[in-house]
């Protein structure tokens, strides 16, 4: 066995420095699991204790005495965070530290392209590992349950089996680059408001149903690393330290062998930290160094009190030496990979992988004939018109912990005016409204000023007097990451779009009916002139090359493809968890059970219950059931090109693989990509289930003309609900359907299926 000895200096008791030379096997032939048995036995009970919580705002240690390194965690879970201070929040003013933002991953889930979310993975990943980060703290994959959601644009949207098969590739590619994930908010962490204290009391199916399976998919067949509890507690207890959740289904059920993490300052006690399996404590009171002990880390739950706890007597060393164990494992498969690369950050792939993202996501919503997109530069278009705060503010900086120091950002009107320089085509600027400023976020700033003193009323005349003059107006608006808005900490005010943009819209139409609207949200927004706009993309939030996405999509550069991952709700009381249900008066209110939940507080409490009455009917699902019409439909989106699908049919069956094909030919003048979508319906069941569910998607790329076969392949659990009362997974036989189509509302093709 090849030993490698690790010299290192050591402070002896007569203060002198002397070298002391341990063995420690880091035997690369050797199993990780054999190398953690090692490491575990040499191990003291103070550097097992050390192990499991931070020794800083993003670093927990080693054990300097046997050679293993600390771990080093990041903020994703687009784009690697810059580095703080030891032991604050305010920047380390480092200068190695700025990175590709990449788009959000509303953005990546809206692609509905699996091996984009493989590279997107891999190469976050190369980022994170070149500014030597073990853990990246993402992907998030809590469902879109409402819209005012303020960490919506986070999360891949609200359907479970869309957002795990996005999920899936980005951990692959993450880790193959030697950086854990660490797949996040484990579990029902739904709200912004209150996050700390509510506890979500949701049933059993629905849980499994709609809850966990993105999660799962992330842990069994992306094999992730690492998990973050949220913040949340789910019946009454803390999703950090849950016993259910953590123990019975994670550690359990799924076989989980790494570290579940604390999202920073998520514990809460001790004892439920103990037995109830988080393995690592980040941001207990770590503010040491200005208030309390200046041992604060030391201070941890899972420190000097979990320590105290084993000398005295009154808790055992089993559960630490799990603890421990999964630690290890996570440096031994990170830090301690020896054939991991080097990584590389705003390298060119990156830069061109974000625009391709981005360009890729955006969703054509309405493009009304005579269509207005793609631009026409060499007729029609001459002189551009772009109004709105959106088209000139940075949107990298802000949003709460996913806020980034990015190289550069190209913002929406420099990125149309570089791509339409030598065109002919004259692009004039129009504020519109002043909605949010500033640019700043724990000591990192974009450098704009976009004070401006006029009134709304000023704004507003003088972009109606330039529309009329355009050819062509682009009204570049939506949300920001300010509070209230698409921001962590807070959930959105309402589902209006804010600042008198709406107002502003109307009057741009009445001025210019030549109009497009490009909206720039993590969610869905309210749109009551959508009848008086002939064209409407939903641009999310793209990251560094926010400007050179949008305009190869305005420009027909890049045929757009993207389909939505969520509902975009007509009014919000089309989604279930704000429907109208209670009497008051006349009226029908929603109940506040749902959301925001109700407030209880006594002597030893203070929580927000937050029921989730609405069970399954989540998005589509509530759609269906009631037979509303949405603005937009989950899995909508548009192109410059059309599409048909045919012949489909089934094309083999045997257990666990229900193989589909189905045809799709590109029927117009422009090359182009179709999201071909499979839903299942099951006819007869003896409980209630959905109308239908997405269990298959494929998206195809094709030439004009060209048709090609897409087989879609259904597992047993596409078939499968959760049957409570036997507390697993079961399907009926019977009669199936199979619904093919392009969203959630356009069904094409229908095959009937009888499952023996």
């Amino acid at each position: 066995m090849k030993l490698h000895i690790i010299t290192f200096a050591v402070l002896l008791t007569t203060g002198a420095l002397q070298a002391q030379r341990l063995p420690v096997y880091l035997d690369e032939t050797q199993s990780i699991e054999s190398r953690v048995e090692d490491a575990l036995s040499r191990m003291t009970l103070d550097e097992k204790i050390a192990i499991i919580h931070a020794q800083s705002k993003f670093s927990s240690p080693g054990v300097g005495r046997l050679g293993i390194p600390e771990l080093w965690c990041t903020d994703g879970p687009h784009g690697i965070r810059p580095d703080v201070l030891w032991d604050e929040w305010e920047q380390a003013g480092c200068s190695n530290d700025s990175c590709t933002a990449f788009p959000a991953l509303t953005c990546l889930a809206a692609t509905w392209n699996t091996d984009l979310a493989l590279r997107y993975g891999q190469s976050i990943g190369e980022e994170a590992r070149y500014r030597n980060k073990s853990v990246l703290l993402g992907p998030g994959v809590n469902i879109c349950r409402t819209p005012l959601n303020g960490r919506s644009f986070e999360y891949m949207g609200e359907d479970p089996y869309l957002s795990g098969r996005m999920a899936v590739g980005y951990v692959k590619g993450v880790q193959q680059q030697g950086v854990a994930v660490c797949v996040k908010h484990y579990a029902l962490n739904n709200n912004e408001h209150e996050r700390y204290t509510s506890n979500v009391l949701c049933d059993e199916r629905t849980l499994r149903e709609i809850y966990l399976p993105a999660f799962e998919a992330a842990i069994r067949e992306g094999g992730a690393w690492t998990l973050m509890g949220g913040y949340n507690l789910f019946r009454g207890q803390h999703a950090c330290h849950n016993q259910y959740l953590m123990n019975e289904i994670l550690k359990g059920e799924w076989g989980f062998d790494g570290a579940i993490i604390s999202d920073w300052g998520g514990t809460q006690s001790t004892h439920e930290a103990i037995y109830n399996g988080l393995d690592l404590e980040y941001g207990t009171w770590t503010d040491g160094l200005s208030m309390g002990a200046t041992n604060a880390y030391d201070n941890y739950l899972m420190a000097k009190p979990y320590r105290q706890l084993i000398v005295e007597g009154k808790v055992g060393e089993k559960e630490l030496n799990d603890k421990v164990r999964r630690v290890l494992r996570l440096i031994y498969r990170t830090t301690m990979n020896r054939n991991r690369g080097f990584g590389s950050i705003n390298s060119e792939s990156h830069i061109q992988l974000a625009q391709e993202v981005g360009a890729e996501g955006i969703v054509l919503l309405k493009n009304d004939a005579p269509s207005i997109l793609p631009l026409d530069l060499l007729n029609s278009t001459k002189r551009l018109l772009v109004v709105g705060e959106n088209a000139i503010k940075m949107m990298t900086v802000g949003g709460g912990s996913s806020s980034l120091k990015a190289q550069h950002e190209i913002v929406p009107l420099d990125g149309l005016k570089a791509r339409l320089a030598g065109t002919g085509v004259k692009v004039s600027y129009a504020r519109g409204y002043v909605g949010d400023p500033g640019g700043e976020y724990n000591g990192v700033s974009t450098g704009q000023d976009l004070r401006d003193s006029r009134s709304a009323d000023q704004l507003r005349d003088e972009a109606v007097q330039m529309a009329r003059e355009a050819d062509l107006v682009i009204f570049i608006g939506g949300l920001n990451k300010s509070g209230g808005q698409d921001n962590e900490g807070t959930d959105r005010a309402d589902y209006a779009l804010p600042y008198g943009q709406d107002q502003l819209i109307e009057a741009l139409a009445q001025a210019n009916p030549r109009l497009v609207v490009v909206n720039i949200s993590g969610n869905a927004v309210a749109m009551p002139w959508l009848n008086s706009v002939p064209a409407v993309l939903q641009d999310w939030y793209l990251g560094s090359e926010a400007g050179t996405s949008l305009a190869q999509v305005l420009v027909g550069d890049v045929n757009p493809s993207g389909h939505l991952p969520i509902t975009w709700y007509a009014s919000l009381d089309q989604c279930a968890v704000h429907a109208p249900v209670l009497k008051q008066g006349r009226q029908r209110v929603a109940d506040p059970r749902r959301y925001p939940g109700i407030e209880r507080q006594d002597s030893t409490v203070h929580l927000w219950d937050i029921y989730y009455d609405e069970g399954l009917d989540i998005g589509y699902r509530y759609i269906d059931k009631q037979k509303f019409a949405p603005l937009f439909p989950f899995g909508f989106g548009l192109s410059y090109t059309t599409f048909t699908m045919h012949d489909a049919k089934v094309a083999d069956a045997t257990p666990g693989a229900v193989k589909v094909n189905v045809s799709v030919t590109n029927t117009g003048s422009r090359a182009g990509a179709e999201v071909v979508q499979l839903y299942v319906q099951d006819v007869k069941s003896s409980v209630a289930r959905p109308v239908k569910e997405l269990k298959a998607f494929q998206k195809v790329f094709l030439q004009p003309g060209e048709t090609k076969e897409v087989t879609l392949t259904l597992n047993d659990r596409a078939f499968q609900f959760y049957d409570v009362a036997a507390m697993d997974w079961r399907s009926e036989p019977g009669r199936f359907n199979f619904l093919i189509g392009n969203s959630s509302k356009n069904i094409l093709q229908t095959l009937a299926y009888d499952l023996k």
